[in-house]
């Protein structure tokens, strides 16, 4: 079968926090505040420094809507680079530090490493009084409750833009909340629905003042007709849904979300009000970004086309939300859906587009077949044998395919049964030459596919069939085309640079086509010619 070889750097080098003098004695300040606060009222602040081998540094901003100073920590994304341009997603962490940030930092890695999500900077927000910042009304017996709007101001004008300035943020946010802090997100959401493009509320504390929250979305929801929002609700099964009055919320999100607003509410079983949060973050980032592909793969990936003789295109994954044109325009929403197999016997420019919640990662790739005259095989060569074709292997350290006419390979040979592409000298850095002929035994459609490293390239005859670009979300590249019966010169230039990326040529012949079933090329209809 055709397969997707994809290989994830899972384990990536870190560099350990590093604060200066100015931000531990702001750390230390604020943890007392922190302690004097725990020890008055066990609801309010919980958070620590996280101080793990992430990528995260302690920042602060001088709130003028808060009047004080506020603490931050923002993680960049490991794979971030300066001076490249790169620019990533924010999600803004309420009761931010270890309490929370350090499950957060963790889940989004595993997300993210799984394909779920994309690189994303994580933007921790230290709480002092949680009780008054996470809270839109007062209430009796919680003597400072009610800042919601100062601190969503706080948030909206001074942390974002300063965020945008100082870090390479995209503009694309999201923003995650958990119990009171699951209330200010679905607050936040209605009172400024177009802060963030994602909200995620963990087991939200919607029973505050008698179901304020719940009572305001009746009149709010509306507001967010247009906006393309994502909001995802994690709570407990059974009681304690209700008790958290999750299930008032459900009612009403039923009733009025509209249908820009993509929403889900998930009650897991057997959870409590903290273990929660690990289900809801995983499962809330993967709606968040639900579409998000690294890779459109199909197959053939481009071609030459007979008139009249019809070829099919596979599509090798979810077609839910793809969408595709045959005139090489952009497809939108509106185009015709993807199936699994769509038959072109005509020139065409096959565009595929899978539409994702954040439209910024929407992906579309574009596949390329032509109508030209066909190769013509060869006369057989009278000094031609089967049973593998000629190889040459070079060593050295290039970027590009170097000029090898004056270098004398290091070794040469036959790819016969005794051929081991593994037990070459090197693992990397070297240049490998495959030539001889190929023998077409059937008339027909042939497709070839290759998985090789940068810069390599596969040659019929004097047509280029692949140049294979990928990386390690796409690692196979595929042509298509018509042969006749005879030979046919081969060539293949493989450029090794990463131990990660393995040589594998293989293909399809006319009969085999409809199986789908890739068989290396055998070695019968190899042909290799006596050099010496």
């Amino acid at each position: 079968m055709f397969e997707n070889y994809v290989a994830a750097a899972l384990c990536k080098e870190r560099k350990k926090l590093s604060l200066s003098m100015k931000d531990i004695h702001l750390f230390f300040v604020f943890m007392l505040a922190i302690t004097i606060s725990y020890l008055g009222n066990f609801a309010y602040a919980q958070d620590t420094v996280r101080n793990v081998t992430y990528h995260g540094k302690l920042d602060s901003i001088h709130s003028s809507i808060l009047n004080q100073k506020r603490l931050i920590q923002v993680f960049i994304p490991s794979n971030y680079k300066p001076g490249r341009g790169d620019k990533y997603d924010v999600l803004y962490v309420l009761d931010g530090g270890n309490w929370n940030t350090g499950l957060i930092t963790q889940v989004q890695n595993f997300v993210e490493g799984q394909g779920f999500m994309p690189s994303t900077i994580i933007v921790s927000v230290l709480g002092i009084d949680r009780n008054k910042d996470l809270t839109p009304t007062r209430l009796e017996g919680w003597k400072t409750s009610g800042g919601a709007d100062n601190f969503l101001g706080f948030i909206k004008e001074e942390l974002i833009p300063y965020v945008n300035q100082a870090y390479p943020s995209n503009g694309d946010n999201t923003l995650w909340g958990h119990s009171l802090g699951g209330m200010f997100v679905m607050y936040a959401m209605l009172k400024e629905p177009a802060t963030f493009k994602s909200y995620i509320a963990v087991d939200p504390s919607l029973w505050w003042d008698k179901c304020y929250v719940p009572k305001m979305a009746a009149s709010k929801l509306p507001a967010l007709t247009g906006l393309s929002t994502t909001l995802f609700i994690g709570g407990r099964e059974g009681v304690s849904l209700k008790e958290m009055k999750i299930d008032t919320m459900d009612i009403v999100l039923k009733k009025i979300a509209p249908a820009s607003l993509s929403w889900k509410l998930v009650a897991y079983p057997d959870e409590t009000h903290s273990s929660v949060r690990l289900k809801t973050t995983f499962d809330g980032l993967k709606f968040s970004y639900a579409g998000l592909t690294s890779n459109i793969e199909f197959h053939p990936m481009n071609g030459l086309v007979l008139k009249d003789k019809p070829i099919k295109i596979w599509y090798f994954d979810d077609t839910t939300k793809v969408r595709y044109t045959l005139d090489g325009t952009a497809p939108t929403i509106a185009s015709q859906k993807v199936q699994p197999e769509i038959t072109i016997s005509a020139p065409a420019k096959v565009t595929y587009k899978r539409f994702s919640m954040r439209s910024n990662h929407d992906k579309s790739t574009t596949g390329d077949f032509t109508i030209e005259a066909p190769l013509r095989p060869i006369a057989k060569q009278k000094n031609v044998k089967p049973g593998g074709f000629n190889y040459s292997y070079y060593e050295g350290d290039w970027d590009t395919w170097p000029e090898l006419k004056n270098i004398k390979p290091a070794r040469a040979g036959i790819t016969d049964s005794d051929f081991d592409i593994d037990k070459l000298p090197r693992k990397k850095n070297y240049a490998l030459v495959i030539d001889g002929l190929l023998e077409a035994k059937e008339e027909g459609y042939y497709i070839f596919v290759l998985d090789a490293d940068k810069n390599s390239k596969l040659y019929l005859g004097n047509r280029l069939l692949i140049q294979w670009d990928g990386n390690y979300t796409r690692t196979t590249y595929s042509y298509i085309l018509p042969l006749s019966k005879g030979f046919y010169p081969l060539r293949l230039e493989y450029l090794h640079k990463n131990e990660d990326f393995k040589l594998k040529m293989s293909y399809l012949t006319p009969s085999a086509i409809d199986t789908k079933n890739l068989i290396p090329i055998p070695l019968e209809v190899q042909y290799s010619q006596n050099k010496k």
